[in-house]
């Protein structure tokens, strides 16, 4: 019992550790400020008519009409029934945001390493610099809140895998199934599948290790141990994984219909996403070894040098300003690798990086094998179109790799796996029974590898022309002159974090022979390691994600202030929505206060997007008409916006004489060039062969108009002497929407490519949209009945724990 509480008191002080490290470094929420993240920003802007609705009636409206013309809230942070795993989520994450993530990344990699039998001291080191990896602080810098959440439970699965594999099959069990639970209600399933990819490879290693050692049994039975424990976490996240799939089909991550682009030529079949929108960032191969060296490659597209810039001094020697000079170089564009916008490099850590080449030599067994191929697989996939042997292979054979951009980001397998090396390196150094000889051979061989790693660099410094992608653009507007002193920036940053990561390895590297030759203890070396480990880390982090990247909350509470435009348009009673073709598809300001056809989220509507590409950017009216887009952002002669009127708007709904039929999607998509919006509808009567009549006489005193609106649930009033077909300004979307005529469930129909439409009969109508989507009972009630039985595991194994403690007790 007393081993038990020592142990208890030791996780509970790493544990207040962690919490110290969190607020320490991320301390301005500690005044209630909130860092200001732009893609949370955006999110804000996007979900606000869902908040709002929340707010007001207590309930999820599983629908907004705020961006790009209507779409499910799914992946706008909706909140589903029965869904406790989330709220156990939020208990795991008591600190404020950001501390919270990365407390999370802490305390997950914490508990990975003592699953692994690492000791704590250790064990709490590691985690302090998996969490402070520059990529994992940056992308919580930048608002990657879905992505930072899912990347600090990777750990978690990670360990419960670990302990299965130990046999410890009861907690391994229960700590994998909770762990993916979690992990899949974080929402990036990105970061979720290429950690898969890592699971792949540590199983062929446990195999092979199985076949040598002839415990194939055992590996089975892990196995199987391992698929239960995973079904039930997905089970537990089902409504949340139903409805995602649900969305994703409609969106652009799903099959479209079409076959050729929006200049005719015939399109790539695919099933996921443009191999070029796919690779678009895709680590260099020589940028890759940032991981060691920060600024390699410039670091970020802005950076701050302050007065020790090329660009500062010239500046201020040609008679500029040194207030005026400082602005300028504090965010200079150093970054000159292949990937068109990086905010810091995926660095992570000159020690970590040395730690782990002494584990490769140090290190034995399966852990070994899987954690190099890991660490190679990722590193490999990263390069994206650098590699594209192997990145075509992954597109066009292996199952869902095309459903996710970025292919670059698949790094963080090998930010989770250097770390766990490096520590397991120290583990491995600290052993009493391991010769000393064989200790400074393996720090030896590691010196020289680092050692001939910087000479390399240095010798291909002479290679690198420091060219940036956006040189041509800088060269423009700052001259020849300017652009030469920033090459020479990128030149002496080059340098200096060369000189820098060198510098720390070779400190770690004495502190390690200091203990081998038993000058100091093992406890020294740890401190010594750990301060070291914290300063390089730490001091990078900070270039990118600092006090300043803080602000009141209210500002991110409310990121956008309402202009004079704004309000000149909320004057307007009526239902519409605006455009602004500065955001295009890539902006939700104006989500924020109107409903727009605009919005931001990786995963747009498929429809909306193909109708941009084909129609909206080639400024085709007819289309922002029928969307009802009344108002048009535009800029008067001193760079105001202003609300442009558009009288042409077809508004809600109206009422149309003809529906012409066509084969396909593709010329459903087409006829929208030239089609009279409000008398004619096009319609695919491959997707709906039974509509018919195609035409209707037309009551010229007919009238359908919006009588009640809520995000989901929309009511119409129509009058006409005559059966006629009536066009809804909405987006078109079946698994949820279902229309009523006077309280009958009535069906509906695509039109116009994005459209609703449905008959109507003579007389006066009451007609309703009401979005009930099946997906949200039949998930809810799999994710009950799912969390019940993992709640009765734990329950089981807390059970089995404790009587397992007292027969030892006993005896």
């Amino acid at each position: 019992m007393k081993i038990g509480i020592k142990a208890l008191f030791v996780h509970f002080f790493v544990l207040v550790l962690f919490i110290i490290a969190s607020l320490a470094y991320f301390h301005p929420v500690l005044q209630g400020k909130k860092i200001f993240q732009s893609d949370i920003a955006q999110y804000t802007g996007m979900a606000k008519e869902q908040a709002d609705f929340r707010n007001a009636n207590g309930e999820e409206p599983y629908w907004t009409n705020s961006a790009f013309g209507g779409m499910p809230t799914y992946q706008l942070g909706a909140n589903y029934p029965h869904n406790y795993v989330k709220q156990l989520d939020r208990l795991i994450r008591f600190l404020p945001r950001p501390a919270d993530y990365l407390f999370l990344y802490f305390i997950g990699f914490y508990i990975l390493l003592c699953c692994m039998k690492v000791d704590y001291r250790l064990a709490a080191i590691g985690a302090l610099a998996f969490g402070f990896s520059t990529y994992l602080i940056i992308i919580l810098g930048v608002g990657h809140n879905a992505k930072a959440h899912a990347i600090g439970y990777l750990p978690l699965i990670l360990a419960g895998i670990v302990l299965t594999f130990r046999k410890k099959y009861i907690w391994g069990f229960i700590l994998t199934a909770l762990a993916m639970a979690l992990e899949i209600s974080a929402n990036h399933y990105q970061m979720t599948f290429y950690f898969m990819l890592l699971v792949l490879v540590v199983g062929i290693a446990y195999l092979v290790d199985a076949i040598i050692n002839k415990t194939l049994k055992n590996f089975v039975i892990s196995v199987g141990i391992l698929v239960g424990a995973v079904f039930l976490g997905i089970l537990v996240n089902a409504t949340s994984l139903m409805a995602t799939k649900e969305y994703a089909d409609w969106s652009t991550r799903g099959k479209t219909e079409l076959t050729i682009n929006p200049d005719g030529s015939p399109k790539a079949s695919t099933s996921g996403l443009d191999k070029e929108y796919i690779t678009q960032y895709s680590y260099g191969i020589a940028e890759s070894m940032n991981l060691f060296v920060p600024r390699l490659f410039g670091g970020s597209n802005s950076e701050n040098l302050g007065t020790e810039s090329n660009a500062y001094t010239y500046l201020t020697n040609q008679g500029l300003s040194r207030s005026k000079a400082l602005e300028f170089t504090s965010g200079l564009p150093l970054y000159w690798g292949d990937q068109p916008i990086v905010a810091a490099p995926a660095y992570i850590g000159a020690i970590i990086f040395f730690l782990f080449i002494l584990g490769i030599i140090l290190v034995q067994g399966r852990v070994k094998w899987w954690l190099v191929g890991g660490t190679i697989m990722a590193l490999l996939l990263s390069w994206g179109k650098n590699f594209g042997l192997l990145t075509d292979f992954m597109i066009e054979y292996f199952p869902l790799y095309d459903k996710f951009r970025a292919v670059s980001s698949i790094q963080v397998i090998l930010e989770l796996c250097a770390p766990i090396m490096a520590i397991l390196a120290l583990v491995e150094l600290f052993k009493p029974s391991l010769e000393k000889s064989r200790k400074l051979n393996a720090l030896k061989i590691s010196v020289l590898v680092v050692l001939g790693f910087v000479i390399l660099l240095f010798l291909l410094k002479g290679t690198f022309d420091f060219v940036g992608q956006s040189d041509e653009t800088y060269r423009k507007y700052f001259g020849d002159e300017i652009m030469t002193m920033i090459q020479l920036d990128r030149e002496s940053v080059y340098i200096s974090d060369l000189i820098r990561s060198l510098v720390y390895v070779l400190l770690a590297a004495v502190a390690i022979w200091l203990y081998i030759k038993e000058r100091i203890k093992e406890n020294i070396l740890t401190l010594a390691l750990g301060f070291l480990l914290l300063f390089d880390l730490v001091g990078i982090d900070l270039r990118y994600v600092n006090e300043d990247d803080f602000v009141r909350a209210r500002q991110m509470e409310e990121p956008f202030q309402e202009t004079a435009m704004d309000k000149q348009i909320a004057e307007d009673p009526g239902i519409f929505r605006v455009y602004d073709p500065s955001e295009g598809l890539n902006g939700a300001r104006t989500s924020y206060f109107h409903q727009s056809i605009g919005g931001y989220h990786a995963a747009k509507p498929g429809a909306l997007q193909d109708l941009f590409d084909f129609h909206v950017y080639k400024n085709n009216m007819r289309v922002l008409n029928m969307l009802n887009v009344k108002y048009v952002v535009q800029q008067d002669e001193e760079g105001s916006d202003y609300p442009a009127l558009n009288p042409y708007a077809n508004g809600n709904a109206w009422f149309v004489k003809t529906l012409l039929p066509v084969k396909n999607a593709n010329q459903e998509i087409q006829a929208l060039d030239s089609l009279d919006v409000i008398n004619e509808a096009v319609i695919n009567t491959n997707d709906f062969p039974d509509i018919t009549p195609l035409s209707f006489q037309k009551d010229s005193t007919a009238t359908i108009k919006l009588t009640n609106y809520s995000p989901n649930h929309l009511t119409y009033r129509s009058i006409s002497t005559q059966e006629a077909v009536a066009v809804f300004s909405e987006m078109y979307y079946a698994n949820g929407w279902i229309a009523y005529i006077d309280g009958i469930k009535t069906p509906h129909f695509k039109v116009n490519y994005i459209l609703r439409a449905m008959k109507v009969p003579a007389g006066n109508h009451k007609i309703e949209f009401k979005f009930e989507p099946e997906v949200i009972e039949t998930g809810g009630t799999i994710t009950l009945a799912s969390t019940l039985l993992l709640g009765l595991f734990i329950l089981g194994g807390i059970g089995f724990s404790l009587r397992n403690f007292r027969k030892k007790e006993e005896s």
